[in-house]
C-alpha cells in the first residue's frame, strides 16, 4: 500500500488529498513560492496527526506542517525536493477546549484561526492580545510556530510571552502532553519554548493553552501626523511617562505606505496630511473621559513642543475601525501594488529612527528609481521596511535574484550595524535561511543544529526549513 492510501486508510474519509486537490496547499500567501506534496493530510485530532506521523516516519517521508498559509518566508508550504513532503494541514483542527476565565487561560487546537479564539475570550470578557491583519485567517499553531507579534507587543508582549503550555506530536510519533495552564512551573527544562519560533522543525504542535488578559472596555484612538521618525520618537517617550501601560498601539508608517492602501482600497482616505502617520491607541478598564483627556492633553503637550505637526481623534467606533483599516491594509496593497521586496527588521526602540535613516539612503544610493515603504511597530522597534519597484522598472533587471539578494543585505547590515535582527517576527522560514547562517555566530547556529539533530534524527520534520538542506531527508 502506498502512503497517501495508508494514511487514508488512518483517517476519516476524504482527509487525504492528492492530484488537483493540493492545489490550494501548494503556494505561499505572496504566492511567490510553490513546491510539490506527494499528498495533503488533513487530521481533526491530535491521535490522527500522531498518527499520520508515525507512518510518515516509517516511510522516511517528510512532513511540512501547515497551518492558514498566511507566513511570509515560505514555512509552510514545500521546497524544491526530490521526494515530495507530506503537507500536513491543520486547518480541521479548530476546537476551543477550555475556557477558565478566573485562571485568565484559553486552551485550543492549533488549527483554530485566530479571530475566533479572540472572540472566545471576549465572550468571557476577557483578552487575547495578539492582533494581526491576517487574523481572520491565520492558525494559532502557525502563529506559535513563527512566534507571531503583531499590533499589541508593546503592552502585552509576543506569541511566546502569551502561551502557557503546548501539546506536541514529537517527530517519532509520540505526544507531549505540556497542556499546564500555570504561571509558574520549574519543573525541569521549559520545552514549550523549544517549539515556540521552531516553524514546525522540532515537532507539530497541535493544542495549546494561551494567556488570557483582563478585556479593556475603553479605547482612544488618533492618527497623528509628525515631519519625521525622531519626533515620533519623542512622542512614544511622552505618551509612555504619561499613560503608562494604558499605552497599547504605537504604530508608524511613512506617506508611500499610506498612499497605497488608500490606492489599493479607495474608499478609504488620509485622515490628516503628513509625511510620516502614527497610530495610536489607549486601552483601559477606566472611563472613557479620563483616557480621552489623558491622550488629548498629551497630544496637545506634543503640539505646543513642535513634536506633532496634526492630530485627530476618533470620535466613535467608526472612525476608530477606519484608523485601524489604514494600518490593517498595508500587507494587501503592498502585495498588489508593484514589485515589493520587504524586510522584518528589530533594532531597539531608540534606534528605529537612525536605521530608517541609514537603509533608505542605502538602497537609493543604488536604486534611485526604487520607492522606500515603510510601516513599523515602532512602540517594540519592529520595522517592515519595504523596497518597490514598478514592474516596468523591476523587469529591466537582468537578474532578479540578485537584485533581491543585493538589497536584502543592505537593509539588513544596516540592523546588524544597530545590534539587530533581520527576522523581528515573521521567521526564517526557507526565505531566510542564507542570512540566518551568515549572521548568526557559529557556536549559536551549531547549538541549533545539535537540537534539531536530537529531536528530529531522520529529518522528517520541515525539512530545509530554518537551518538549510542539512535538514533534509535522506
Amino acid at each position: 500500500m502506498d502512503l497517501p492510501a495508508q494514511l487514508g486508510s488512518l483517517l476519516r474519509a476524504g482527509a487525504v488529498l492528492t492530484g488537483d486537490d493540493m492545489s490550494a496547499y501548494l503556494q505561499d500567501w505572496w504566492g511567490r513560492q510553490t513546491g510539490p506534496a506527494l499528498c495533503v493530510a488533513l487530521p481533526k485530532t491530535t491521535e490522527d496527526v500522531a498518527a499520520i506521523v508515525r507512518a510518515c516516519a516509517d516511510a522516511g517521508r517528510a512532513i511540512v506542517p501547515q497551518g492558514g498559509r498566511t507566513g511570509l518566508t515560505g514555512a509552510g508550504v514545500p521546497g524544491a525536493c526530490d521526494r515530495p513532503p507530506v503537507i500536513l494541514s491543520l486547518s480541521q483542527m479548530r476546537r476551543i477546549r477550555k475556557i477558565d476565565a478566573i485562571n485568565g487561560s484559553i486552551d485550543v487546537d492549533a488549527g483554530c484561526v485566530l479571530s475566533d479564539v479572540q472572540y472566545a475570550a471576549i465572550c468571557m470578557n476577557r483578552l487575547f492580545p495578539i492582533s494581526l491583519g491576517s487574523e481572520g485567517s491565520c492558525q494559532i499553531g502557525g502563529i506559535i510556530s513563527t512566534n507571531a507579534g503583531g499590533t499589541n507587543v508593546l503592552r502585552y508582549g509576543t506569541t511566546r510571552e502569551n502561551v502557557l503550555g503546548l501539546e506536541v506530536v514529537l517527530p517519532d510519533g509520540t505526544t507531549w502532553d505540556g497542556m499546564k495552564a500555570l504561571r509558574k512551573d520549574n519543573a525541569g527544562y521549559a520545552l514549550r519554548h523549544m517549539f515556540i519560533g521552531a516553524e514546525g522543525t522540532l515537532g507539530i504542535i497541535t493544542g495549546a493553552v494561551l494567556k488570557l488578559h483582563p478585556l479593556p472596555n475603553v479605547h482612544s484612538t488618533a492618527w497623528v501626523g509628525v515631519a519625521d521618525p525622531e519626533l515620533a520618537l519623542r512622542l512614544l517617550n511622552r505618551l509612555q511617562s504619561c499613560c503608562g501601560e494604558r499605552l497599547t498601539t504605537f504604530e508608524l508608517m511613512n506617506e508611500e505606505q499610506l498612499a497605497s492602501v488608500i490606492a489599493y482600497r479607495p474608499i478609504a482616505a488620509s485622515p490628516i496630511d503628513a509625511p510620516w502617520h502614527l497610530l495610536i491607541e489607549l486601552a483601559d478598564m477606566s472611563g472613557p473621559e479620563l483616557l480621552s483627556e489623558m491622550l488629548l492633553a498629551s497630544l496637545e503637550a506634543a503640539m505646543n513642543a513642535s513634536e506633532i505637526l496634526d492630530a485627530a481623534i476618533a470620535q466613535n467606533g467608526t472612525q476608530r475601525d477606519n484608523f485601524w483599516a489604514l494600518r490593517h491594509g498595508t500587507a494587501d496593497a503592498n502585495r498588489n501594488i508593484g514589485h515589493v521586496l520587504s524586510a522584518d527588521i528589530s533594532v531597539s526602540v531608540s534606534s528605529v529612527p537612525r536605521f530608517l535613516t541609514a537603509a533608505s539612503a542605502a538602497v537609493r544610493t543604488l536604486y534611485p528609481e526604487a520607492q522606500i515603504v515603510v510601516v513599523s511597530h515602532m512602540g517594540d522597534g519592529n520595522v517592515h521596511f519595504a523596497v518597490r519597484f514598478s514592474h516596468r522598472d523591476w523587469g529591466r533587471y537582468d537578474d532578479p535574484a540578485g537584485t533581491v539578494v543585493a538589497i536584502r543585505t543592505i537593509v539588513n547590515d544596516c540592523a546588524d550595524a544597530l545590534g539587530g535582527s533581520f527576522s523581528a517576527e515573521h521567521g526564517i522560514g526557507r526565505k531566510l535561511i542564507d542570512e540566518l547562517r551568515k549572521r548568526t555566530d557559529q557556536a549559536g547556529f551549531q547549538s541549533m543544529q545539535r537540537l534539531k539533530d536530537a529531536f528530529d534524527p531522520q529529518g522528517i520534520m520541515n525539512p530545509g526549513c530554518v537551518l538549510g538542506e542539512q535538514d533534509q531527508v535522506s
